[in-house]
């Protein structure tokens, strides 16, 4: 896989969800071949489409994508 494709999957999936989702939640329903999410891909994610991850329930994160990522 290459990044534009998970970028692409991702923002669109997080465009669908805007409480957002974990990664566990993520990976399970875009069938990523990936345990768990890859620091440079993720930091690239939040400059490309405004990804922001905020505490959620226990140790997880929510995923969500920011104003700058609903635009286009």
């Amino acid at each position: 896989m290459r990044y534009t494709e998970y970028r692409d999957a991702i923002r669109s999936e997080l465009r669908h969800n805007s409480a957002g989702l974990t990664w566990a939640q993520l990976r399970s329903r875009l069938g990523l071949p990936y345990d768990r999410p890859c620091p440079a891909w993720t930091k690239q994610l939040e400059n490309d489409i405004g990804l922001e991850r905020k505490k959620g329930g226990g140790r997880s994160l929510l995923w969500q994508v920011g104003k700058r990522g609903r635009v286009a």
